[in-house]
């Protein structure tokens, strides 16, 4: 039986950067790495994008800080 499986990973990588700019491009960099030197794994999860954005601690766009002010 042929089943499709819709998959999402949701993460928040905190690292030192002089901007959001580098930080995403560090982030971009890294997960490159990973899914280079995991092809034929990529391939199997029928991996087709990666997506993120870089915001501040505290920002309008802190997912995590803004949860815990409701």
């Amino acid at each position: 039986m042929r089943v499709k499986v819709h998959w999402i990973i949701d993460g928040i990588a905190e690292i030192e950067a002089d901007s959001p700019e580098q930080a995403e491009k560090l982030i971009e960099n890294k997960l490159n790495e990973l899914t280079n030197s995991n092809q034929d794994e990529m391939n199997y999860l029928g991996a087709r994008a990666m997506q993120g954005k870089a915001y501040l601690p505290g920002s309008a766009e802190d997912i995590e800080n803004s949860k815990s002010e409701g």
